[in-house]
């Protein structure tokens, strides 16, 4: 007997912690967080409007590798990697690229959590995590064929991650995960005590 793997879901996972520096350049990071957090206005109300638990500066900042250095630096280390994972996807650019089209800073309080999304308008979607106390929030992946397993059984607790319905990537400080951007994925409530802070991009094809 045969099994073939098809129609696979990749997860782009790597780590900023092998970089020279990454304990300042973490905590820079986490600074630069908690201070737009703490002096962005703007997107503390498009926060509270839009039900996130804490503070995203999603709605309301769309220029931080232009603002602030740090992001400037991060962007830099994310295009290698986006790069890397458009080749192991075997992507065809047609002579484009993958450009980043935005990212932004997410502040996630105790108790919080970002129910399940897509990103539309792009291709490569992913996060950098800066702070993960104890308890802190997993991100929850979805099975994209999961709308249409109709009267399909449940999979046994024991079953391959790869044949599991939901994973669950439990990240550290420094750990980047990238994936398709039609891959639904959520955050469930954050259990640690302290918030759970990242920074989230998206990848786009010009």
């Amino acid at each position: 007997m045969t099994l073939r793997p098809l129609f696979v879901t990749p997860i782009y996972e790597a780590t900023l912690t092998t970089n020279r520096s990454f304990e300042n350049f973490n905590h820079e990071i986490l600074e630069a967080c908690h201070l737009l957090a703490a002096e962005d206005r703007a997107g503390r109300a498009w926060s509270k409007a839009h039900g996130y638990g804490g503070y995203t500066s999603y709605g309301s900042l769309d220029d931080l590798p232009q603002r602030m250095s740090v992001f400037g630096d991060l962007k830099t280390q994310l295009d290698k990697h986006a790069k890397t994972f458009a080749g192991a996807l075997h992507l065809d650019l047609r002579g484009g690229r993958l450009r980043l089209d935005s990212l932004w800073v997410n502040v996630l309080k105790p108790g919080a959590s970002h129910s399940g999304h897509i990103h539309p308008h792009s291709v490569i979607s992913g996060t950098v995590y800066v702070d993960t106390p104890p308890g802190a929030s997993a991100l929850k992946l979805e099975d994209p064929r999961l709308p249409l397993m109709m009267a399909a059984p449940t999979r046994r607790p024991d079953a391959p991650e790869e044949t599991q319905a939901f994973v669950y990537l439990q990240p550290q400080p420094g750990t980047i995960y990238m994936w398709e951007s039609w891959l639904r994925h959520e955050v469930p409530a954050n259990q640690a005590k302290t918030p759970r802070v990242s920074v989230s991009f998206n990848y786009g094809w010009r």
